[in-house]
């Protein structure tokens, strides 16, 4: 099945408390899931680790690790750029990624994603309501 990660699930998934989050991102890693991915997804995701000081050793370890795995990812170096007006503009290379992706979810915490509930048929939804609507 193949998904976009928000950043905010992929950051959340660092922190024990994240119970959800770590879930998806361990479905990932477990090549239960194929990740969509684009350089400006990774970007933010390094970014934002920076950021929150989580881009210590250990988790910048593995950061790298995860995305070493190339089995499990589908990289874009292009996306098509798709018009559409949401309240955060930024928010659009998650839909962009999905869409050059043909991925089934876009996987988010984000109330301006969540909101939309849907694109072109990719379902936009929160980690818990994943994991709820598909029996892994």
């Amino acid at each position: 099945m193949k998904v976009v990660i928000d950043t905010n699930v992929f950051i959340s998934s660092f922190f024990k408390q994240s119970i959800n989050p770590r879930k998806i991102i361990d479905l990932w890693k477990t090549s239960k899931l194929v990740v969509c991915l684009t350089k400006e997804i990774i970007e933010e995701y390094l970014e934002v680790l920076m950021r929150l000081g989580l881009a210590g050793e250990p988790e910048l370890y593995e950061f790298i690790k995860i995305f070493e795995r190339k089995e499990n990812i589908l990289y874009f170096n292009m996306v098509q750029k798709i018009d559409l007006e949401i309240d955060d503009s930024d928010d659009l290379k998650f839909i962009e990624c999905a869409v050059a992706g043909k991925a089934s979810y876009i996987i988010s915490g984000d109330k301006h994603l969540l909101n939309l509930k849907e694109y072109n048929d990719i379902q936009i939804i929160s980690p818990g309501e994943f994991l709820t609507v598909n029996d892994f």
